[in-house]
């Protein structure tokens, strides 16, 4: 397993819409290997592979409590989509690997259906609430190109923005 360099904010990858996983490869089990190990290693809960620069619908997640190696829950989502989602709405605090150390709070449906391929080939369909329907729903948004920052105001939307971009011009000046 390898950890592999995240893609940050404004790198313009992030607004890919990923494509569909066709079959499930060596390939696709080797990157989702890699995605885990990357998203434990940075530390996160989700990581969709076009933050590493793939544009292919998988996604990993971990929203186990225990940083223990032995009670981790790695889940591994194959063309993920959303089925239903309650009218009920809930707000988490949400980060995202790709805009690092910035938290915003977020309203999304509570619940969720969301429907995957697991490794296995097979089709699997599963409810979340909490902080796995919130996972779930910011995940898939990153597979459209989405960020969670598009759920704030234009003005929060737009620091961020600013901030990342000068970050980033500082980078390259110094690279």
């Amino acid at each position: 397993m390898t950890i592999r360099p995240l893609v940050i904010l404004p790198d313009s990858r992030l607004r890919l819409v990923s494509k569909p996983v066709e079959r499930i490869t060596d390939e696709i089990r080797t990157l989702a290997d890699d995605m885990l190990e990357t998203m434990y290693h940075a530390p996160g809960v989700g990581l969709a592979a076009i933050q590493i620069g793939i544009d292919l619908r998988v996604v990993t997640m971990d929203v186990s409590k225990s940083e223990a190696e032995g009670e981790r829950q790695p889940m591994v989502l194959i063309n993920p989509e959303i089925v239903s989602s309650s009218e009920e709405l809930s707000v988490y605090e949400e980060g995202c690997l790709s805009i690092p150390e910035y938290y915003e709070e977020v309203e999304r449906p509570t619940r969720v259906r969301f429907r995957y391929m697991n490794l296995e080939g097979a089709t699997v369909e599963q409810d979340a609430d909490g902080l796995l329907a919130t996972c779930v729903q910011h995940e898939i948004d990153h597979l459209n190109g989405v960020l969670f920052i598009d759920y704030l105001s234009k003005l929060k939307r737009d620091r961020v923005m600013t901030k990342f971009k000068k970050a980033a011009k500082r980078e390259e000046k110094t690279a």
